[in-house]
């Protein structure tokens, strides 16, 4: 759960479920809903799945997961919680999903507890890392432990996908699209040359494909 990494490591997860949203198992219907009403301050309306804890929870939790840096903000300035809220409360998200976040979220409790004596909302920084260190890395941690790497590699893609999907994420990631072009002036030179094409070998499907 290095500083250093963490970023780069979630960033590329986040990329995947971006093509797919957050896996086979959601609705890319609720997963663009969930983002419209989190855009649109409507998230406090549309966001009914978590308890007042669990959304005391995840919102320490997705910090964790993409901390705010030089870079960008974190997940909670991303509204980050609010995007999961609104996607498990909605009528197109898998049930089977929801109660497996809200199983372990229930779950990082009791584990903290065992360990610390507290919930994870109630304990210190250094119990925290210390927790999410077990579980964060799959092939290293401890077989009893399963249903703690499960949950966090799904709750770590969730996190991934609401951040990055998000205006803050989109700047972090550096994305230039979806900027109008006043001017066509052709495919760019050096786009040809690794192509192997000049603009007279261009046929009129060509050209109109490399505008695209």
């Amino acid at each position: 759960m290095s500083d250093i990494s963490r970023r780069s490591v979630v960033k590329a997860l986040g990329l995947i479920p971006l093509v797919g949203t957050f896996g086979a198992c959601t609705s890319p219907e609720a997963d663009r809903a969930a983002r419209a009403a989190v855009d649109s301050a409507g998230a406090a309306k549309a966001g009914t799945f978590f308890t007042e804890h669990e959304r005391a929870t995840v919102r320490v939790l997705v910090d964790y997961i993409i901390p705010r840096d030089e870079r960008s903000g974190s997940a909670t300035d991303a509204k980050v919680p609010e995007f999961m809220d609104a996607f498990l409360s909605h009528p197109e998200a898998d049930p089977d999903q929801g109660a497996s976040i809200r199983g372990g979220l229930a779950w990082l409790d009791a584990e903290c507890r065992r360990r610390h004596g507290a919930r994870f909302v109630d304990a210190t920084d250094a119990q925290r890392r210390e927790l999410l260190d077990s579980i964060a890395w799959p092939g290293c941690a401890k077989p009893e432990l399963s249903h703690g790497v499960a949950f966090f590699n799904e709750f770590r893609d969730f996190t991934a996908s609401g951040f990055f999907s998000s205006k803050i994420g989109y700047k972090d990631l550096r994305f230039t699209g979806n900027v109008s072009l006043p001017e066509w002036t052709g495919c760019p030179e050096p786009a040809m040359a690794r192509l192997g094409v000049t603009p007279a070998a261009m046929t009129p499907r060509v050209r109109a494909q490399s505008r695209g």
